[in-house]
């Protein structure tokens, strides 16, 4: 019950960050390759309490605004604890995405939990050039792993 409350609030997310969803010609694929479910993680000593989220996608993931007339590129929207918005950065609808410099790791950042350490979800939706969720089957493209930070 829980993966779908924070599969529904994804879907939520992505509802909130674009306008008109964009729509992969081929099946777009996204996983968490690391932290694996049910992990143990120690949180970063910064004041974000920040860990390395690592991402694999069929799409090209670059910089927002970076992929130009690529249609198989996009960006990361990561949201922890996806059920609500209370670890999301302040002002904004997620917790931190991977836009301003592309690739597959993400900051996950802990800091703007109310709770820093315990049980949370790492929730990511992809997302095209311009913040838009790529969609499957009229469905975004998302992964969820729960972890417990320490």
């Amino acid at each position: 019950m829980f993966r779908h409350l924070a599969q529904a609030a994804l879907v939520s997310l992505s509802a909130g960050l674009g306008a008109l969803p964009a729509a992969a010609q081929d099946p777009a694929r996204l996983e968490i390759v690391w932290p694996t479910e049910a992990m143990s993680v120690p949180l970063g000593a910064d004041t974000e309490r920040a860990i390395g989220v690592v991402v694999r996608s069929n799409f090209t993931l670059r910089p927002a605004g970076q992929c130009g007339a690529e249609p198989r590129c996009g960006h990361i929207h990561m949201k922890i604890d996806p059920d609500s918005d209370s670890c999301n950065i302040p002002g904004r609808p997620y917790n931190s995405m991977n836009s301003d410099f592309g690739g597959t790791l993400i900051a996950a950042r802990f800091g703007h939990c109310p709770t820093a350490t315990g049980e949370h979800v790492i929730g990511v939706l992809l997302a095209d050039d311009h913040h838009r969720p790529i969609l499957v089957n009229g469905r975004p493209v998302t992964a969820l792993v729960r972890v417990t930070t320490r």
